[in-house]
């Protein structure tokens, strides 16, 4: 925070404070003629007031928060920009990627600082670093028969890959379903790890200055009609003339490429939608959808824990 605001937020503890205790002081104090413990003038409803002093016990309490809580604002952070003996805090603050975060933690190490995200991070390493390496030991078809592992790749799965395909996997517009058998990459253990590792990023091009509004409609028609579908014959014959385009990647026959992630338009499963409209607007706009690589963020271990979790939701 800015120079102002720490001061700002310092000068206010800190008058706070004082004035508790000077408040504490003052009611430990006699300030009235009526000597302590002799009737007061107030009553009501046959209830007369005593001057007696605050309990000790209460006033021992007040001044042990009191203590407390200077004992604190002097060890941990809080009090402004200040922050505290003990070079205690609860995360690396203002970092923006991961790297970041990485020489940040490497930095607080070096220097003895004590921060608890960090300390919460090694402890978890050490923990469970060697049940992840026991995991990697295995196959991933090995791994998708064993509860235990698939317990923690499905929670690994919800913590990190449910946002996108959802808690059952079965993805979303634009998010491939990973429960069928339609992959775009491919489905063996290898390419899912793969996937997992490295990220894709889908490569549909552009088409709408290459080609006339009308073109594209027919193009849009002659590709539906590779599923079985219904569709205009004349728009489609003339949407056949311009597939060499499309064939590049699709394959001549329409049944796509997982080398390039080039989806089969035969199977009538559609990732941004089947209708003529959609593809009218994939032809138009294309698709670009990225998956993130995953390796800096989880490590190799615990994605192949996840691919073997994925695995077996196909392949039960």
């Amino acid at each position: 925070m800015s120079s102002f605001w720490s001061a700002w937020i310092i000068v206010l503890t800190i008058a706070t404070l004082i004035v508790i205790i000077w408040l504490l002081r003052w009611n430990m104090k006699n300030y009235t003629d009526i000597e302590e413990g002799q009737e007061m003038d107030h009553e009501f409803d046959g209830i007369v007031e005593v001057n007696n002093p605050l309990p000790a016990w209460w006033t021992i309490l007040f001044w042990a928060t009191i203590v407390w809580g200077v004992l604190y604002l002097a060890l941990y952070p809080g009090l402004g920009n200040f922050q505290g003996l003990l070079g205690w805090k609860s995360s690396n603050q203002d970092v923006q990627s991961l790297e970041e975060s990485n020489e940040a933690m490497k930095q607080a190490h070096e220097k003895g600082l004590i921060v608890e995200y960090d300390r919460a991070i090694r402890d978890a390493e050490e923990k469970y670093g060697p049940i992840f390496e026991a995991y990697a030991e295995q196959s991933i078809p090995e791994l998708a028969h064993n509860e235990d592992a698939l317990d923690v790749g499905q929670r690994l799965f919800l913590q990190n890959c449910a946002q996108c395909h959802g808690s059952n996997a079965m993805g979303g517009p634009g998010f491939p379903n990973l429960t069928d058998d339609d992959w775009l990459y491919g489905g063996d253990p290898a390419d899912i790890k793969t996937s997992l590792i490295q990220g894709r990023s889908g490569q549909m091009p552009a088409f709408s200055e290459q080609f006339s509004d009308q073109q594209i409609t027919e193009m849009a028609h002659y590709v539906a009609s590779l599923s079985g579908r219904n569709v205009d014959p004349k728009l489609a014959e003339a949407g056949e003339a311009n597939w060499a385009v499309c064939s590049a990647c699709h394959g001549p026959d329409g049944k796509g490429n997982q080398q390039l992630g080039a989806p089969n338009l035969t199977d009538n499963t559609w990732l941004y939608g089947g209708s003529i409209n959609k593809i009218e607007e994939t032809l138009q706009h294309g698709r670009n959808g990225v998956m993130p690589a995953w390796k800096s963020i989880l490590g190799e271990d615990k994605i192949h824990v996840i691919s073997a979790y994925i695995y077996s939701l196909s392949n039960d």
